[in-house]
């Protein structure tokens, strides 16, 4: 259901923004004219389709990462790792959630000037993504160290074409030998 509001509105986000863009671009060019908030409104989608593509990659663990360290660690250390690097995780989006609330306050009042929105609906968005994704990890946490997952699920390591390629093939020759 998540992935599905998520996804939705960064299709629905990325589809407004290029109808803006082109559409502004064949009014300047062809009309001499434009869409004065395009710009911005623009912009303003743009944020919000990158942090709302963050939590989404959080959720389904496609946030890049250099596992080669984690890899040949035991399963005990790598539960170790997992949980330091969550806990620091934690903290920075506790930074980014303070940052955004000091930021959203201070600007309920101004608006953006082609829009008129206000600037508290861009600055809202760290607030919304910092929370979304401290419960992700939260939660994460929770079944990692309750047994309720394995750790194994959290650090899965997406390997490289080359690697993935040499290890089909060493599956491959055991099977062929086998014949």
């Amino acid at each position: 259901m998540l992935n599905r509001v998520l996804n939705g509105v960064t299709a629905v986000s990325l589809a407004f923004m290029a109808i803006l863009v082109f559409g502004n671009v064949v009014l300047r060019y062809l009309f001499n004219s434009g869409i004065t908030w395009s710009e911005e409104m623009s912009r303003f989608l743009f944020v919000w389709m990158t942090f709302l593509g963050a939590i989404s990659a959080l959720k389904d663990n496609e946030h890049l990462g250099i596992d080669m360290f984690v890899k040949k660690l035991s399963p005990r250390m790598k539960k170790a790792v997992f949980v330091l690097t969550n806990g620091i995780v934690l903290y920075v989006l506790w930074l980014v959630l303070d940052g955004s609330w000091k930021m959203t306050l201070i600007n309920m009042d101004s608006m953006a000037p082609a829009t008129g929105l206000p600037l508290a609906c861009v600055y809202g968005i760290g607030i919304v993504m910092s929370i979304c994704m401290a419960i992700i990890i939260a939660f994460n946490l929770y079944r990692v160290l309750f047994g309720k997952r394995s750790v194994e699920e959290f650090i899965r390591a997406r390997e490289s074409e080359e690697e993935l390629l040499v290890s089909s093939q060493q599956q491959a020759v055991p099977e062929v030998a086998g014949k």
